[in-house]
């Protein structure tokens, strides 16, 4: 059976997530029901991860295994988009792989982006794609205290009690902060995450910005390796999981 990567962008809004939950609309659902409904197949799209409810994609990357070889790539495509127009899900790429090829365990690399709108306005335009903070922030501080958070650690305090993960201990390869104006993008870089971690240290992050904590207080939270410990979880619309690298 040849299998094939595709590259998904998704609003996740309106989803409970990207994995299949009988209680509610799921980006795998939604996909593996289009799959159905063009190829009269079912079909098992296997993504590189999950994403919670709420939190978007630029980049999600997956696979499936279909019987037949697509010979017109550019048609299948929009085939598929075709039968995705009335969702907020849009598949940007195909590729075929070899059969060694697995969306989640071949993922070397996987990187997240965090937004956020710092100012008195609200955010028309980045309305649910963004978290808006009124408190100027200390960008500063908040740059001293990511890199604390940087190389292999024991990320507990930023684990959820339902995480799955078999051990809390996770490499920070990269983590960047930068404002343009009233926008501040925190980005995240590592092979792989624990659940709700990036959303938890940007809600620390934040608590250095805004002055609830100093950069000890910081520091002591996360060396506590306890989840109550840790400063209230940004809120899932300013996440975007923006590339998965092979």
């Amino acid at each position: 059976m040849p299998r094939y990567q595709i590259k998904v962008e998704y609003d996740g809004t309106n989803f409970v997530g990207w994995q299949y939950q009988k209680n509610g609309k799921s980006v795998q659902g939604v996909l593996q029901k289009i799959l159905l409904q063009f190829l009269k197949k079912k079909i098992i799209v296997v993504g590189s991860g999950r994403t919670d409810s709420g939190v978007h994609a630029i980049e999600q990357s997956a696979h499936i295994d279909l019987e037949k070889k697509i010979f017109e790539k550019k048609k299948f495509l929009q085939s598929l988009n075709f039968y995705l127009r009335n969702y907020p899900i849009a598949i940007t790429d195909i590729k075929e792989k070899d059969q060694n090829f697995h969306a989640r365990h071949s993922a070397k690399k996987r990187t997240y982006k965090y937004l956020i709108i710092n100012r008195m306005s609200p955010p028309v335009l980045k309305k649910n794609r963004a978290w808006h903070i009124r408190k100027k922030l200390d960008i500063k501080v908040m740059k001293k205290g990511s890199k604390m958070l940087l190389g292999t650690h024991d990320f507990s305090t930023f684990r959820t009690s339902s995480c799955q993960a078999k051990s809390p201990v996770k490499t920070m390869e990269k983590i960047s902060i930068k404002k343009s104006k009233d926008k501040i993008t925190l980005k995240f870089v590592s092979r792989s995450f624990l659940q709700q971690q990036v959303r938890s240290m940007v809600g620390c992050i934040k608590y250095l910005g805004d002055g609830k904590w100093k950069l000890d207080d910081f520091k002591k939270s996360f060396k506590s390796k306890n989840r109550l410990k840790c400063a209230p979880p940004a809120p899932a619309c300013g996440l975007y999981l923006t590339k998965i690298k092979y």
